[in-house]
């Protein structure tokens, strides 16, 4: 597909589906359809149903711009239909998303590529009940939905062991909790941006990431400059161990006490947020790239074979 032909391509933005992370899918989607049409795209958004691939033929894009967030989306799902159907598209490929999304995984590979993190472990949610599967405090999250939906903080104090929800999976990661500053850091390309540090009133929970006033981002973020060194390194290394394409997020706590030992590594999103006030964005404004140039590098990056 060549950039080079005088008409732009005809752009597909996937968006919405059937994930715990809808909501923040479909924001995300007319955002990036609405700046991909400022850049003088033909533009047609697609909520993705059971129907995607009669959708996606009947429209016949030259590109599809993954703004699907979560499980399906963000798993490898859809970019093996994407494959399949050989219709470039944005993000990371089947492989380094799948990785991405399970948690587990995704501590293997920094592992091998002696990136600092956390000890954790799979364990059912039987396991979890029944007593501390690790000596507190600990966090357990599902290992391969995004967002935080359904984390628990495990407290230092906690004599018992966590009541999950019954819509957690049967299957869950408990990971030592690291405390400290929750950094992060996107990587566009092979080029690693800033470090945002992201304050919230206590615990950084789907609520605070997506309600208004919930998180406060400072960017760049104020903190010595071997951390922020560090943490463009560690998220170029992330991204490229995992196999990732075009942008991903790179999350990160910092124990200042700890100095560059108290830096982990905690997850990489191939699908970050994509609204003009989400961190990634934000980040390429702090280096000069706006929403629209941002949203079109994606577009030309695009391709099979990710």
């Amino acid at each position: 597909m060549g950039m080079s032909s005088r008409t732009l391509p005809k752009v597909a933005v996937l968006m919405g589906g059937p994930s715990a992370e809808r909501e923040v899918s479909l924001s995300s989607g007319r955002e990036c359809a609405a700046a991909l049409r400022g850049q003088g795209f033909e533009v047609v958004t697609v909520d993705a149903g059971r129907d995607l691939v009669q959708q996606l033929d009947e429209i016949c894009p030259d590109v599809v711009f993954n703004a699907l967030h979560g499980r399906w989306g963000e798993d490898g799902c859809v970019q093996g239909l994407l494959e399949w159907l050989r219709m470039p598209y944005t993000h990371s490929g089947v492989l380094a998303s799948a990785m991405a999304m399970d948690k587990e995984r995704t501590k293997q590979v920094y592992r091998d590529a002696g990136l600092p993190v956390v000890s954790s472990q799979l364990a059912t949610k039987a396991e979890v009940m029944a007593q501390h599967v690790m000596v507190p405090p600990y966090v357990v999250k599902p290992y391969n939905e995004g967002s935080s939906v359904g984390v628990y903080l495990v407290d230092r104090a906690a004599n018992t062991p966590p009541r999950l929800s019954g819509d957690m999976p049967e299957v869950v990661m408990v990971e030592a909790f690291a405390p400290g500053r929750e950094l992060t850091t996107t990587v566009m390309g092979d080029r690693a941006l800033t470090v945002t540090d992201i304050l919230t009133d206590g615990w950084y929970d789907y609520d605070a990431k997506y309600k208004e006033g919930g998180s406060r981002h400072v960017l760049p973020a104020e903190i010595p400059a071997e951390i922020h060194e560090a943490c463009l390194d560690y998220a170029r290394r992330a991204h490229d161990a995992l196999g990732c394409r075009g942008v991903s997020r790179t999350d990160f706590r910092w124990d200042e006490a700890r100095g560059l030992d108290g830096l982990i590594l905690l997850e990489t999103n191939t699908q970050p947020g994509m609204t003009p006030t989400s961190l990634v964005p934000e980040q390429g404004q702090h280096c000069g790239i706006s929403f629209g140039e941002m949203c079109g590098w994606m577009v030309e990056d695009a391709s099979c074979d990710r």
